[in-house]
């Protein structure tokens, strides 16, 4: 199973960009359809209008992609993701210019 640092931030209840958001590991499917993250089954979807994945049990939608060494993670404006500890040396590391884990290559 694929596992990527990631950033993952609740649309659902909140004005554009303004859900919690985290920089954490989270585990794919191997189609990347489905994401495992605090417990929870993302699936991918479609046609929603500010999220790509949702919750499969509450339906609550998500924003999950890669993060970007600028900290421009949202899509619409600032954001202070909570950087989960078991990540925090590999996102900073990241943010200094290494791959992220696992994207070594591209």
């Amino acid at each position: 199973m694929p596992r990527r640092i990631t950033f993952v931030q609740l649309k659902t209840g909140y004005d554009i960009d303004r859900g919690p958001s985290w920089i954490g590991w989270v585990n794919f499917s191997k189609t990347w359809s489905t994401a495992y993250f605090h417990g929870r089954t993302l699936r991918r979807g479609e046609g929603m209008f500010d999220a790509n994945f949702y919750d499969a049990e509450t339906g609550e939608e998500f924003w999950v992609s890669g993060p970007k060494r600028d900290r421009t993670d949202t899509r619409y404006g600032p954001s202070a993701p909570e950087v989960e500890s078991d990540a925090a040396d590999a996102y900073h590391a990241f943010l200094d210019g290494a791959p992220l884990p696992g994207r070594e290559n591209g």
